[in-house]
Formats: structure tokens, C-alpha cells, sequence
């Protein structure tokens, strides 16, 4: 199966497989970003409509984490003059982003929570699944792949923080 192919199906929270063919570092570096501006999307509505306080907050905590992680890969591309190259599974992240921003707009109260909360556990494990199984072992440049390892904690804890959360709203 081809990498797009599998971190698509990860990103939407289906079953990860094994991948066949390696991002370069261009294509891993467009892919984070996205990955991250999804969910700064996300997390900035659910900071503005959530029903819960833990919502909110949460919410806040993406935008803000986030858009830190994107910081840094701008900064970390800009050293090393690597232009993030946009491609197939960028594009799909992009466009189930914007789907997923449409379907909470959508929803408020609780279902709007639920929503919001259940996408974030699914997300951010998807995402782990994929900077696991694909982006770290494929990033050539040392750099590149030292910023994907120290970020990976701060997803797991998201993760966890999301699991709470659900677990609170009933999930």
C-alpha cells in the first residue's frame, strides 16, 4: 500500500498498515504541518464553543501546543532550507479537516463535546501510529527527526488528556 494510502487511513482512525514507500523529508515536513493545523483549527473552535469547561480547555491547549509544534518546524525547514512539499496525504488531512470543522459547526452542548473529544482521541492516536510506523524512521535529516521525537510526548499527553476527558463526558 502506498504511504499516503496509510497515513490517510491512520488520520481518519481506521487501522494503520505497513508502509510500502518512504516520505521524503519535504513530505514529511508539509505533512506535520497540516497534521498540526487541523487540529489548531479544531482546537480554536472547540475553545470558543465547547459546552464544557474541560472542552475549552482543552480546545485552548491544542491551538496553543500546536501552533507551537508548527513554530518550530517553520524555524527548523527555514534552517535547513527544506520546503515543505504538499502532496497527497496533506491534502487528504486538509479536506477531513475541513469536513470534520463543518460537522462540529454544526452540532453544539454535549453532542458538540462529544464530537469534538471523540475525533481528538481517534486523532491523536492516529497521528502517534504515523510519526511511530512512518515519519521518524523515514525523516533522513537528523534534525527533522530529533524535532518529531521530542514532540511525540506532548501528543501522547493530549491523547491522555483527551481520554479523560471522554471518560468524563460518558464515553
Amino acid at each position: 500500500m502506498h504511504w499516503t494510502a496509510a497515513l490517510t487511513a491512520a488520520a481518519l482512525a481506521l487501522p494503520a498498515v505497513v508502509v510500502a514507500q518512504t516520505p521524503t523529508d519535504a513530505q514529511i515536513a508539509a505533512i506535520v504541518v497540516t497534521a498540526n493545523q487541523v487540529d489548531i483549527d479544531a482546537g480554536k473552535l472547540a475553545a470558543s464553543k465547547g459546552a464544557s469547561a474541560d472542552v475549552r480547555a482543552f480546545g485552548e491547549m491544542m491551538a496553543t501546543d500546536h501552533a507551537g509544534v508548527n513554530k518550530a518546524a517553520a524555524e527548523l525547514a527555514a534552517r535547513l532550507k527544506l520546503t515543505p512539499e504538499e502532496n497527497d496525504t496533506s491534502r487528504s488531512l486538509k479536506a477531513d479537516g475541513d469536513r470534520h470543522l463543518e460537522q462540529l459547526r454544526g452540532l453544539s452542548g454535549a453532542a458538540f463535546d462529544r464530537a469534538y473529544i471523540d475525533r481528538e482521541v481517534a486523532y491523536h492516536q492516529a497521528v502517534l501510529d504515523v510519526l511511530d510506523r512512518t515519519l521518524i524512521p523515514s525523516a533522513q535529516n537528523a534534525a527533522l527527526r530529533n524535532l518529531l521525537e521530542k514532540v511525540r510526548p506532548a501528543f501522547v499527553a493530549h491523547l491522555e488528556r483527551a481520554r479523560q476527558i471522554q471518560s468524563a463526558l460518558g464515553r
